[in-house]
């Protein structure tokens, strides 16, 4: 449920209803993906769960 209930805050939906008919899928690139992420950051260790490229 917790997923659910984040994806509902996140797209400001109160019911599922709501969210069935207001919900949008938008896919993105590989680059878009790469953009959208901190430009020159050095990061000294990675997080286990976190992989970019």
């Amino acid at each position: 449920m917790g997923g659910l209930r984040s994806c509902m805050g996140l797209t400001g939906c109160a019911t599922i209803d709501e969210l069935r008919t207001k919900a949008e899928f938008v896919r993105i690139s590989g680059a878009g993906i790469k953009e959208s992420h901190v430009h020159d950051v050095t990061i000294t260790k990675e997080a286990p769960n976190y992989r970019m490229g």
